[in-house]
């Protein structure tokens, strides 16, 4: 028995290429594990000029450690100068629990930060238990996971845009309902 797709089940229209025109970024590159991280770099910047971003749309902070990004990404995004955030790291397994501690704090505070924020932030924090494994997540462009957070960091601050066009557009109609209805409450109560 088929049965028929509704209006809102129906397959998402194409993606279209992500436009960068107007937008600001700022990534944060853990320097630990630099040979993953600066291929993960390149990763974004392609992407961020494939989307039409010029560099001077985007300002690169680096960091001792995928520790330290969150703090920093923080930081960046409460100047109000950035759309969006990209946050690459890399955390490799060793021998004991740090791995775990590492990862999972800066995990969460990358998206406290963007929480607190109100600033999307691209998590590209490689958690690996090997170098290979972290290396081939660092590959060309479509195995890049600094590329693929860079276009969705792209995505985030159009939605974002769209989003407080839409909010900013609702809150003038509430205003001009409210203004519009003052002036009738006041000549009721003078009847």
């Amino acid at each position: 028995m088929k049965i028929p797709l509704s209006q809102s089940s129906q397959p998402p229209a194409p993606r279209s290429r992500p436009d960068a025109t107007g937008l600001r970024f700022a990534i944060v590159v853990s320097e630990f594990n630099s040979t993953i991280t600066d291929s993960m770099l390149a990763g974004a910047l392609d992407a961020f000029a494939s989307a039409g971003a010029s560099q001077e749309q985007i300002e690169i902070v680096r960091v001792p450690g995928s520790f330290e990004i969150p703090v920093a990404a923080r930081k960046l995004a409460a100047t109000g100068r950035y759309d969006a955030l990209v946050c690459i790291g890399c955390i490799l397994r060793g021998e004991t629990p740090h791995f775990e501690y590492v990862a999972t704090e800066t995990s969460r505070g990358i998206q406290l930060a963007q929480l607190d924020t109100g600033v999307p932030m691209s998590f590209s924090v490689l958690t690996c238990d090997t170098l290979e494994q972290a290396m081939a997540r660092a590959g060309h462009k479509s195995a890049n996971k600094g590329y693929e957070a860079a276009l969705g960091a792209v995505e985030m601050a159009r939605l974002f845009r769209r989003l407080s066009k839409s909010s900013a557009a609702a809150a003038r109609a509430r205003r001009m309902r409210r203004a519009s209805r003052k002036p009738r409450a006041r000549r009721a109560r003078r009847r």
